[in-house]
């Protein structure tokens, strides 16, 4: 692979409470996003089926229901829906890093927002499970640990990624940029204020000399089932994704798309990269580890830790 690439930031509505529905959908987009020659193709937090949009009225009847149907639509990694994305990775000669709602193996009663990240060659890379949910996302949503902050060796550079409010939270981003990152997938439901969405992953980028895919995600009010539509007065639907492609200096290279799917591209440099992190390179010349110490604790948490 040469020094350029392209970056794909896939915004769409998934299938809401259909696994499979979605599944179906995402192979699609991988795809599609290959025949525009993407490379790294990144879709929003919980893509797969969906961000628990009803989670603030969860002691409202249809709100557990809604939970209920959430759980059972939960994703297992590995399982058959993630063997079809790694069809879809391989058949489109493009890595993937998608937001997926995790079924814990374990207690089955738990979901972890999971950032997925899949090779070209059609097999998992690993997963990042995020560490802290925001607000009324811990009614449903467990810990991660420390053990998934990995930075992926891949053909075009190195590849990071972490879920909304983590980059609020500063010092994941740093465990990150500690091991290098080049190419960074920082995804979010879409729903985040857009100055604070776009503010955090510029000052990411920024800091790490890396490229951000801002990959946001869509729910609209046609997205939701009729069944479920008394409850969108309590919930702050719609959600508009705002994805962007963000250069190692901070700024927007294409997008935002607001309120509509399609795939946000941009072409990436290695020599942009190595410009950036000459000037300030957090993990090397431009830090003083004799004055601060890091540590990132990497045991995983039980039960459900696999």
């Amino acid at each position: 692979m040469g020094d350029e690439i392209i970056l794909g930031a896939i915004q769409a509505a998934p299938v809401i409470f259909n696994k499979e529905a979605s599944c179906e959908k995402a192979v699609k987009l991988i795809r599609e996003a290959g025949s525009k020659g993407v490379n790294l193709a990144v879709f929003g937090e919980t893509w797969l089926p969906g961000y628990p949009w009803f989670n603030i009225a969860w002691a409202e009847p249809l709100g557990q229901e809604a939970a209920e149907e959430y759980l059972a639509s939960g994703v297992t990694i590995p399982g058959p829906c993630v063997d079809a994305l790694c069809d879809a990775a391989k058949d489109a000669s493009c890595d993937v890093a998608i937001g997926v709602a995790e079924l814990d193996p374990v207690s089955q009663g738990t979901i972890y927002a999971t950032l997925l990240f899949i090779g070209s060659e059609g097999k998992i890379l690993g997963k990042h499970r995020k560490i802290k949910p925001t607000a009324a996302e811990r009614i449903m949503w467990g810990e991660g640990d420390g053990k998934s902050f990995e930075v992926y060796e891949r053909p075009y550079g190195k590849l990071s990624g972490l879920n909304c409010w983590e980059h609020q939270m500063v010092l994941p981003g740093y465990a990150l940029m500690m091991k290098g990152t080049q190419f960074h997938a920082s995804v979010w439901p879409g729903g985040e204020p857009y100055t604070r969405q776009t503010f955090l992953t510029q000052a990411f980028c920024s800091q790490a000399g890396c490229y951000g895919v801002m990959a946001g995600g869509i729910i609209r009010e046609e997205d939701i089932p009729e069944k479920y539509q008394p409850m969108l007065p309590m919930r702050a639907v719609p959600r508009t994704g705002h994805s962007a492609i963000i250069s190692p200096k901070g700024e927007i290279l294409a997008g935002p798309l607001n309120a509509e799917e399609g795939i946000v591209t941009a072409k990436a440099s290695l020599s942009v990269i190595r410009s950036a992190k000459a000037w300030s390179d957090v993990s090397g010349h431009y830090s003083r580890p004799d004055i601060f110490e890091f540590k990132v604790h990497g045991e995983p948490l039980i039960p459900g830790a696999q």
